[in-house]
């Protein structure tokens, strides 16, 4: 009798996936269809559901995120788990996934608990894979690909900026604020209310948040036209992070159309963006406006009044802004005890969402002055330009959740070695991740050589 072969039969992987938010879908539709066995777990299965589309090799299950007694049987049960939950949560399953020695991607910014797990995970042999995202994630990677290549050729750093925004399409962006939602609205007007501190020509520049807004710079960005930046919270992490202590100019910042900042700046200097809460039985949107200046105003005359409360002319773009937004309107809000940030935000909700049919896009730019030991100083320009396709299918969730699906191909595949808590600044990780993102059609455009003249001058 000749002797039959039976085949090996390799065992699926198996992901978790913690929520099913507005970056889901990309990550979920990868791993997919790279033959993974999924399971979606959140607070709206019906949601995931969709987003698997049958799949045979995804479930989803629903769970709330502080049943850990559930979270720790589905981290056992799987090979890898992927959080997409709010940033609070991270440590929670990252504790878990220690203890379980599971390895864990999240697209967040590394908190202080979470590297104090760093020698925890390495004793347990995982790495728990961290800001796997667009910014984070993309901005370290195609930043580090370019700082290395300076310093393999000898080089320094002297200026680096890395400007990153999610923004509507050029043909989408119709309302006065020239801005729509394609990603977590509150976050958006919430970041508002942040300092920043960067490093400029050596001198470390400090701006509370009242001084936010208050002195954008503009760039050229092909394709879309001139942009505004502002500055990104803490710019001077980076010169550590990035390994450029040589740098006289660190500044990280995110790009808006031109009006936003100026606008911004005045909602804020009338406090309607403030997380305080007070009792607003029974106010209009104009008198919460009228409360906010601390002074007699009348409803009828306020939109000239709060000009003159600025200093602004009535005609300004932020004051017709403020208008379009219904800030001055004698409205009911039906609201008891709230804060000015949730009556805007829900506003700009209301009023700034992404069509259906409309797309949004992703733009960065990263641009650095090296100096070389033979004297010789060069401009070098990193960018990206990315568009979605419609409000269902956007740029800011392709960006976001495809280098975090990535990373968990590679560590599944054994191509990720390290343990730990990392971010992808080292060259073993960026460099696969950003030659897959090319061949997804996510590429960042690298420009060497270029005259002093390129540089930025703010």
């Amino acid at each position: 009798m000749t002797p039959t072969c039976t085949p090996k039969i390799y065992e699926m992987k198996k992901i978790l996936i913690l929520g099913s938010g507005l970056v889901a879908k990309p990550i979920i539709q990868y791993l997919l269809s790279k033959n993974y066995q999924l399971t979606v777990a959140s607070n709206t299965p019906d949601r995931s559901d969709r987003m698997i589309a049958g799949n045979t090799n995804g479930i989803s299950r629903f769970w709330e995120a502080g049943d850990e007694d559930s979270l720790r049987l589905m981290i056992a049960d799987h090979d890898i788990t992927v959080s997409l939950l709010p940033y609070v949560f991270h440590v929670m399953v990252a504790r878990h996934c220690v203890a379980l020695k599971k390895n864990m991607v999240t697209t967040s910014y590394v908190k202080p608990e979470m590297y104090e797990l760093d020698v925890a995970a390495k004793e347990a042999g995982i790495i728990l894979l961290n800001e796997m995202g667009l910014d984070p994630g993309i901005d370290h990677m195609s930043a580090m690909r370019i700082i290395d290549h300076i310093h393999e050729r000898e080089g320094a750093v002297l200026e680096f900026y890395s400007i990153c925004g999610a923004l509507p399409a050029p043909e989408a962006a119709g309302n006065p604020f020239r801005y729509k939602f394609s990603w977590s609205p509150k976050g958006v007007v919430l970041a508002g209310n942040n300092d920043a501190v960067y490093l400029h020509h050596g001198k470390v520049v400090e701006l509370p948040t009242r001084e936010l807004f208050k002195n954008p710079f503009c760039v050229n960005f092909p394709e879309v036209g001139e942009l505004e930046v502002y500055p990104n919270r803490d710019s001077l992490a980076y010169k550590t992070i990035y390994g450029i202590p040589e740098a006289q100019t660190m500044f990280r910042g995110t790009f808006r159309y031109k009006g936003w900042c100026e606008t911004l700046d005045a909602i804020k200097r009338l406090n309607l963006i403030s997380p305080e809460k007070y009792d607003m039985t029974g106010m209009t949107y104009a008198e919460m406006v009228k409360t906010q200046m601390g002074q007699p105003v009348s409803t009828s005359t306020l939109r000239s009044q709060v000009a003159g409360f600025l200093g602004i002319s009535e005609s300004s773009h932020a004051i017709e802004a403020i208008g379009w937004l219904g800030l001055f309107e004698n409205t009911a809000m039906n609201r008891t005890v709230d804060s000015t940030f949730e009556v805007t935000s829900d506003l700009m909700i209301e009023k700034m969402n992404l069509g259906e049919t409309e797309r949004d896009m992703v733009a960065m730019q990263h641009i650095f002055l090296a100096a070389f030991s033979d004297g010789r100083k060069e401009v070098i320009r990193s960018r990206m330009l990315d568009f979605g396709t419609l409000a269902t299918d956007t740029s800011i969730a392709r960006t976001v959740a495809l280098p975090a699906a990535i990373g968990v191909e590679m560590i599944l595949d054994g191509q990720i070695n390290v343990k730990g808590v990392h971010i992808p600044v080292i060259p073993a990780i960026y460099h696969p991740v950003l030659d897959q993102l090319e061949k997804l059609g996510i590429k960042m455009v690298e420009e060497y050589g270029l005259p002093l003249a390129e540089m930025i001058n703010n």
